[in-house]
């Protein structure tokens, strides 16, 4: 096996810090060719959760702006973790493919992997129930994490990790891409500086929460999978096929209000200026007077979880004097003219970021924030998290976004967090 940890960004400085001779043979790759940064320059990478999305953003898809991390001259990916032992051995071809002569690390236990000293910068693709443990897990042992969405699976895991990242002075960035989105940063601005007027109803088109899983005991877990370490924080069940579909229950994720919604409610907190606050007050339906979701915020602004004007996931911003509504496939305004409107110097112009990978890794050489940093995606995973409660508790909810609970409802507020399974924590 090829180790070319001895090359790595953190051991070349430490070796010269120390002024050290280093132990290898410079070769064209450490110097830069094809490309490439000098070993000394790039940032090494641990991946863990290497499934769809995970082998997705290691080797670039359809829905990976800006490719995948392999792509990035900057970057080495030396280590992948997984419970899946398919998911694990189908990322190792990708990554030994890619870089030729080389053995890319494996690991079962992500624990491992973090424990690697010459690693920069974590990938966390992992399933919802894990992002949090992981993603703290990580901050611990001293790597910047670029995490899928959404940050957690509850208000309590979200508020916990953005604690930490300030705390242990890590850069995180949130996979809600669409920040780094024209369309999307253009129609917030739009919003933001009133070409639309006061702002009196926001639409938001998402799926809804997800089920209660009853799938009885079926058959024993296939032998290329932990099953007890991929059930991870949730309560423990006997197996089924059916919960490897895991989105769907409850127990695993927070439904499409997270999925989805962790983009669209995120996008609609960033155009109503709300990064660092939210609603207050959540009503569900009734089946009478109210028919949706429905948010209010302080100043009066109502927002709703609803159909727009097409079938795809995206968010309507309705003002007094105008519309804009935006997806990753359209920017409708009205009046017409406002999607060519541009923004003078002293208007307000939001964080421009053109890809977010590529934002995440400029972060982490410079230390400054990214476009979706863990403060952001707590505000905004909270947002979903809190319509997924006033859905099982089936009645209206008062939130106080200040003193960050429900209002004189204990109910409500011990449903911020759940219960870990033992050993897991954060």
């Amino acid at each position: 096996m090829n180790d070319i940890r001895t090359v790595t960004r953190r051991r070349f400085l430490k070796a010269a810090a120390a002024k050290v001779a280093l132990p290898y043979v410079i070769t064209s790759s450490a110097l830069g060719a094809e490309g490439r940064l000098p070993a000394s320059e790039r940032l090494v990478m641990g991946a863990i959760g290497t499934g769809g999305q995970g082998t997705r953003h290691i080797g670039g898809g359809i829905w990976v702006q800006g490719g995948g991390f392999l792509s990035k001259p900057g970057v080495q990916i030396v280590a992948i973790s997984d419970v899946n032992r398919n998911n694990l051995s189908n990322a190792r071809g990708i990554i030994n493919k890619f870089y030729g002569h080389y053995d890319c690390a494996t690991y079962h236990d992500f624990h491992e992997l973090l424990a690697r000293d010459d690693i920069d910068i974590i990938l966390c693709a992992t399933g919802d129930r894990w992002h949090t443990p992981v993603s703290i897990a990580a901050a611990k042992a001293g790597k910047d994490i670029y995490c899928e969405k959404p940050i957690s699976l509850t208000v309590h895991e979200a508020r916990a990790l953005a604690h930490a990242m300030k705390r242990y002075g890590r850069v995180f960035q949130t996979g809600t891409q669409q920040r780094s989105w024209y369309e999307f940063r253009f129609a917030c601005e739009l919003v933001r500086n009133g070409y639309i007027g006061e702002v009196k109803h926001v639409i938001v088109n998402v799926g809804g929460p997800p089920e209660e899983c009853n799938l009885p005991a079926q058959g024993s877990p296939p032998e290329w999978l932990d099953y007890d370490r991929w059930l991870g924080q949730a309560p423990w069940r006997p197996f089924h096929p059916g919960l490897l579909g895991w989105m769907r229950w409850k127990d695993y994720s927070g439904g499409e209000m997270t999925n989805w919604g962790a983009h669209m409610f995120d996008i609609a907190q960033w155009g109503l200026g709300m990064d660092e606050s939210g609603p207050v007050e959540i009503i569900p339906p009734d089946g009478n007077e109210v028919r949706v979701l429905t948010y209010r915020y302080a100043n009066g602004t109502i927002m709703t979880r609803e159909p727009i004007s097409r079938p795809t996931p995206g968010v309507r911003f309705e003002g007094t004097k105008g519309m804009i509504e935006v997806s990753r496939e359209h920017l409708i305004t009205e009046p017409d003219s406002l999607r060519r409107q541009k923004l003078g110097p002293n208007e307000i112009h939001l964080y421009e970021s053109k890809e977010h990978p590529d934002n995440f890794l400029q972060c982490v050489r410079t230390r400054k924030r990214p476009a979706s940093d863990a403060a952001v995606g707590y505000r905004s995973i909270t947002v979903c998290q809190l319509g997924n409660i006033a859905y099982w508790l089936k009645r209206p909810l008062q939130w106080d976004p200040a003193a960050e609970q429900f209002v004189n409802d204990p109910e409500a507020d011990r449903m911020l967090w759940r219960e870990m399974r033992s050993p897991w924590q954060i």
